[in-house]
């Protein structure tokens, strides 16, 4: 038996049929809201980006008639209205679950653990990146960065954080998510469907009992820097070594690290060159004493000046 050119997925070049338009009352319902996002603007085809969020939450991703649509509203092209679709990760062009896990693999994401997420999750759910689950709950991508760095390694389901995860909590997280299980953000509003997510990005009102005094602020950890920028006094705090002993003290007593223990650079100033007397810097002097320098080295020590 032979196949046909297009079961076999071989291109001939031929042109692309137009989309298909959405059924009468879908179309009717669509138009309503695209006129209410339209109003918003005084250049409509500024309202691209949330008529693509529309579309999106009509079928969990833009599709050609989505599109179609977002062009003839706003008297653009399809060519034109493609590019920004195209141009957006936000913007998916293919069916998606109904829950967006994306693992951060930036760098400090994926040196603190994001790697080792990213590897736990695609075989544990037995998917590749920007591919979905059998059962359509979840689809799995690796984003650059969640923009939370500080709560390294990130998980976002649905644009929503899940804060310092590991692949074991991330494994815990999407199998709750498959079984239907009620998930709760490490912080910000609560968790919804994709669909329900790009309905409420498209402009529209949460209307979710209690959803909008949930979403709360930045996280402890983000508003050091404007609470040190206050003159608010941080806690003290030692870093151990990897090794062993506990990552933080309570913040309500003050550890006294003993000789033996090494505090963190990032915590109290170490033996450099420049302050070890049995390290000596060539080039540098410290109380009044000229560092031993090679007889050979360029240039004026300390004592001898410019």
């Amino acid at each position: 038996m032979t196949t046909s050119s297009s079961e076999r997925g071989v291109s001939l070049g031929m042109p692309e049929l137009p989309a298909p338009d959405y059924p009468d009352d879908v179309r009717e319902r669509l138009e309503r809201d695209a006129r209410e996002i339209v109003a918003r603007y005084p250049d409509s085809r500024s309202a691209l980006l949330p008529l693509l969020h529309l579309v999106q939450s009509e079928e969990g991703h833009v599709t050609r008639t989505g599109m179609r649509f977002c062009a003839e509203t706003l008297g653009l092209t399809t060519a034109e209205v493609t590019a920004v679709a195209t141009f957006y990760t936000m913007y998916r062009r293919r069916p998606s679950g109904d829950y967006q896990v994306g693992v951060c693999t930036n760098t400090l994401c994926a040196v603190m653990g994001g790697d080792a997420i990213f590897e736990t999750l695609q075989e544990h759910l037995g998917v590749g990146n920007g591919e979905t689950t059998d059962d359509g709950k979840v689809t799995l991508e690796h984003i650059e960065c969640n923009a939370a760095c500080d709560y390294a390694p990130v998980v976002m389901v649905n644009w929503e954080f899940f804060d310092n995860q590991t692949p074991q909590s991330a494994r815990r997280l999407v199998d709750d998510l498959r079984a239907g299980t009620p998930v709760s953000p490490t912080r910000g509003a609560p968790l919804c469907t994709f669909k329900e997510t790009a309905r409420i990005l498209a402009g529209f009102p949460d209307r979710r009992e209690g959803a909008v005094e949930a979403s709360g602020s930045a996280g402890p950890a983000s508003l050091v820097g404007l609470r040190l920028a206050k003159g608010e006094t941080p806690p003290a705090r030692v870093v151990h070594p990897r090794e062993g002993g506990p990552h933080d003290e309570p913040q309500d007593r003050v550890h006294e690290p003993s000789p033996a223990e090494h505090l963190s650079s990032h915590d109290a100033p170490q033996d450099t060159s420049a302050s070890d007397p049995a390290h000596p810097s060539p080039a540098t002097a410290l109380d009044g004493g000229a560092s031993p320098r090679p007889a050979d080295s360029a240039g004026p020590t300390a004592e001898e000046g410019e």
